[in-house]
């Protein structure tokens, strides 16, 4: 099977770094389980995250909150037992890096040790920097996320596009530069408007991957069931879907219970 890397070295976050430095741009999806993350690493994907949108798309809840360390770590440990090649970045779930840095190297530590995964994301900006620097000089890489940072999404009431005005828009360059200087390896960018994504990439030596934050990001990230069309339900504007599997799936199914009522399956062949 051809991929569209023939580059099978493990990829590291200073290769990232080195992506950034010569223009190749990065790609990242969510997985969750050890099947998909299988097809999406030998596919040739730079980055898999873990991401705690498992809430939404494996779980059912409507946001990201409910999901514990415990949960994460499950859905981690899945992936990395089937990646070879791509970064594994794991989500830090809400709650678990909010303002007590010992507390949140605690949590972070385990989530490497019982994981066994490549880096960790955290949402937030000035307001965590002295957790995240902990976590840091531990020796625990750390991707941040600005923008629309669903773990806050009561605090915003609304799932709209982020710092469309200039105050909030200052504060996300802020944000950005402190979580670079902090050491951090890279960061997402949420939903916010594209000359912003332009601006805050090309202040910023470390990759940027957007995710509805446009073209001019350093990467990008999609999560995987909304890109391959199994969510029939979110169809935001920044969503390119490469496969309508919700109705491969569906016909599927569906011809499997008529073989099973028609008795056409087993047959023969198919019986010991």
């Amino acid at each position: 099977m051809s991929t569209y890397t023939e580059d099978n070295r493990k990829v590291t976050t200073r290769r990232l770094t080195e992506m950034k430095q010569r223009g190749e741009k990065i790609s990242m999806l969510t997985a969750y389980d050890y099947s998909m993350a299988s097809i999406i690493d030998q596919a040739g994907m730079d980055v898999i995250l873990v991401g705690d949108s498992a809430s939404n798309v494996m779980v059912g809840n409507i946001t990201t909150l409910p999901m514990t360390l415990d949960q994460m770590i499950y859905h981690g440990r899945s992936v990395m037992n089937a990646v070879k090649r791509a970064l594994v970045i794991v989500d830090m779930p809400f709650g678990t890096v909010s303002g007590n840095p010992l507390k949140s190297l605690e949590y972070a530590i385990r989530m490497m040790k019982e994981t066994g995964a490549d880096a960790l994301k955290i949402e937030g900006g000035e307001e965590i920097i002295p957790d995240i620097k902990k976590i840091i000089d531990a020796g625990i890489p750390v991707m941040g996320h600005l923008g629309l940072m669903p773990q806050s999404i009561n605090k915003y009431g609304t799932y709209n596009v982020r710092a469309k005005d200039d105050a909030e828009a200052d504060k996300l360059i802020k944000d950005a530069l402190l979580l670079q200087e902090v050491g951090c390896f890279g960061m997402v960018l949420e939903k916010i408007p594209s000359e912003l994504t332009k601006t805050v990439s090309s202040q910023l030596t470390i990759p940027t991957i957007g995710i509805g934050a446009g073209p001019y990001a350093d990467g990008q990230v999609l999560v995987v069931h909304d890109m391959l069309g199994i969510n029939k339900n979110f169809s935001p504007k920044f969503l390119r879907r490469y496969a309508d599997l919700y109705t491969v799936m569906t016909e599927a199914v569906q011809n499997y219970i008529k073989d099973v009522k028609t008795t056409d399956f087993p047959n023969e062949s198919e019986s010991y």
